[in-house]
């Protein structure tokens, strides 16, 4: 059975805040338009919803989380927030999703770059990277296929079906 990898970035964080420190940064006002129009994409593409959503507790991608969850209809979906993926590296990133048990055909994995971008290189290695870093904007999500269970994810055993740019839903 193909498993559904979904990489999402969180959306626009506002650098502008008196929140204490990174973690509790919030998502910009173009964080909270974003983050529901990658989620109205994925709502017209039911096969693309996930079963299981693990997710970075930084605020700025909580709030993506339930912004895209609301617009997909997705309260069913089961969420981990699960503190690894924060400042991940795409080894770290690996470790967690071989993790997912057996039977889940689908995750969305929302977190952080540069180990978000670096895992998709890492598991799609035909991606063209980009020099000037805007392969993985904010927002961006990215639907890759994989072959075999989670467990046996190992590199270039992705293939990238398709990079939804939150700007190129305009």
């Amino acid at each position: 059975m193909n498993r559904r990898l979904l990489l999402l970035r969180h959306a626009k964080s506002d650098w502008d805040t008196d929140a204490p420190g990174d973690f509790e940064r919030p998502l910009a006002k173009r964080g909270r338009r974003d983050a529901p129009r990658i989620g109205q994409w994925l709502s017209e593409r039911p096969e693309l919803h996930p079963g299981l959503v693990i997710a970075s507790p930084a605020e700025r991608a909580r709030e993506t989380v339930v912004l895209v969850l609301e617009t997909i209809g997705g309260d069913k979906v089961d969420i981990t927030w699960d503190q690894r993926i924060y400042g991940a590296s795409p080894g770290e990133l690996i470790e967690v999703l071989k993790e997912v048990p057996a039977e889940t055909g689908s995750v969305m994995l929302l977190g952080h770059n540069p180990g978000l971008e670096q895992l998709l290189g890492i598991l799609c290695p035909d991606v063209e990277m980009s020099a000037g870093g805007k392969l993985f904007p904010t927002g961006t999500l990215a639907y890759i296929q994989l072959a075999g269970h989670f467990a046996d994810l190992e590199p270039g055993t992705g293939v990238l079906e398709k990079i939804i740019r939150p700007r190129e839903l305009d």
